[in-house]
C-alpha cells in the first residue's frame, strides 16, 4: 500500500462514483466510465488528448476535505478567480473562467447572474454510456416457471427487469430539467411525514428568482416506485443483503420480513402496512462540459416551448407575452406605419405643386 499512495485519478475516483446506485451510470447520469477516456465533445476538461483534468483538478482538497459537498450548505460561496497556480477551491466555474466569461459579447456575460454556467454548457447528459431514468421496485419479485430469475435486457444490453430489483428504464443523450438551485440541497428522511397522493419529490432545491445567489441549474430527475410506511405515511428502509431466513429480500423475496428487519437495524418505526408510491430524485448536473459549438444557443430557451417553459413567475423574452404590452407595441407599430404613410403622401402633393 505505501508504495502505490500517490495522486488520484480519474479511475481511483470513477471506481466509486462512477458506480453509484449499483452500476455504470446508474444514479448520476453526468458520471460514468466514458469519462475515463472522454474525448473534447464529450468533456472539454477531461479529454485524454487535451487538457486531460483529473477530479481534483475542481474538486480541490484542503487536509483531505474535498471541495463539491452538496447538502444543507452550497458546494461553494466563493466565485473568486482560482487559477490553478493558486490553493483554492475551483469547484465553481468562475473560480477559473470569472462571472464574465464570454468575450466580446456583453449579452451572454449578463446571462451569468441569473443562469448557471452547465446550463448552458451540457446539453445533455449520458452522451456515450446510458443512465437509469425509471427503477420500480414493486414489480420485483417475479420469477420463472423453474423458479429461476427474470432477466431483461434492451438493445443496449441494459438490464430493464430483473427478478432482484424490478422494472428499469435507460436512456442516453438526456436533456436535463431546470430549476433554481442555489446550490444546497436538502431531503426526505425516514422519519418526515409524506403524501403519498402525488409522487413525493425527495430532493428539496433551495433558491428561487428573487434570490441573488441562485442559478438556474440543469438536472437529472431519477424517477421511480419504492416500498413507505403506508399507515405513518413515512418511507421505509428495505433489507436487502442476509442470509436466507434473516428477512433480507434478495434471499426470501418477502417485502413484509424486508421492511420489519430493515426498520429494526435502522432503528426506524414500521407500522407492518406498506405499499408503493412513486418518488422523484434530482441530481445536479456539473460534468459532460461540451465545447463552446455545442453549447445552447439562443432558441432553445426564447421561445414558447423551449427548455425553460415549466419555469415560471418571472419574464423570459420571446418566450412570454403580455397581451395589454403587445397591443400597446402594436397601436405604436400602426400609428408610425400612419404617420409615415401620411407623410409620404403630403410629400407627393406638395411636390406636384412645386413643379406647377
Amino acid at each position: 500500500m505505501a508504495k502505490n499512495v500517490g495522486l488520484s485519478t480519474k479511475k481511483t475516483c470513477g471506481s466509486c462514483h462512477f458506480f453509484g446506485g449499483g452500476g455504470d451510470g446508474v444514479k448520476h447520469g453526468d458520471l460514468d466510465t466514458s469519462l475515463l477516456n472522454a474525448d473534447k465533445n464529450l468533456d472539454v476538461h477531461m479529454d485524454a488528448k487535451g487538457l486531460n483534468f483529473t477530479c481534483t483538478s475542481c474538486h480541490t482538497t484542503t487536509a483531505h476535505h474535498i471541495a463539491g459537498r452538496e447538502y444543507a450548505e452550497p458546494a461553494t460561496t466563493n466565485f473568486t478567480l482560482a487559477l490553478p497556480k493558486d490553493d483554492g477551491s475551483r469547484i465553481a466555474c468562475a473560480s477559473c473562467h470569472s462571472q464574465r466569461p464570454h468575450k466580446n459579447n456583453d449579452k451572454l456575460n449578463d446571462h451569468t447572474d441569473k443562469v448557471a454556467c452547465e446550463t448552458c454548457h451540457i446539453p445533455a447528459f449520458a452522451r456515450v454510456n446510458p443512465t437509469k431514468t425509471w427503477w420500480d421496485w414493486s414489480k420485483a419479485g417475479q420469477f420463472n416457471e423453474d423458479g429461476s430469475f427474470i432477466v431483461k435486457k434492451d438493445d443496449m444490453g441494459q438490464i430493464i427487469y430483473h427478478t432482484k430489483k424490478g422494472e428499469m428504464r435507460w436512456e442516453k443523450n438526456v436533456i436535463p430539467e431546470y430549476r433554481w438551485y442555489d446550490g444546497s440541497i436538502t431531503h426526505v428522511l425516514v422519519d418526515e411525514m409524506i403524501d403519498d397522493t402525488a409522487p413525493v419529490q425527495l430532493t428539496k432545491l433551495n433558491g428561487g428568482y428573487s434570490d441573488p445567489n441562485a442559478r438556474i441549474y440543469p438536472f437529472k430527475v431519477f424517477k421511480g416506485k419504492q416500498p413507505y410506511d403506508s399507515e405513518n405515511k413515512t418511507l421505509v428502509v428495505p433489507k436487502l443483503f442476509g442470509p436466507k431466513g434473516s428477512g433480507a429480500y434478495w434471499k426470501d423475496f418477502d417485502w413484509l420480513k424486508s421492511l420489519e428487519a430493515g426498520g429494526k437495524e435502522a432503528g426506524t418505526v414500521f407500522s407492518k402496512n406498506y405499499g408503493f408510491l412513486e418518488t422523484h430524485y434530482l441530481r445536479p448536473i456539473a460534468h459532460m462540459v461540451g465545447p463552446k459549438e455545442l453549447s445552447l444557443h439562443c432558441s432553445e430557451c426564447h421561445t414558447s416551448n423551449g427548455r425553460l417553459e415549466k419555469l415560471t413567475g418571472f419574464y423570459i423574452p420571446a418566450r412570454d407575452k403580455n397581451s395589454t404590452l403587445d397591443l400597446i407595441g402594436w397601436g405604436v407599430c400602426l400609428v408610425s406605419l400612419g404617420a409615415a404613410c401620411l407623410h409620404g403622401v403630403i410629400r407627393i402633393v406638395t411636390s406636384g405643386r412645386r413643379n406647377k
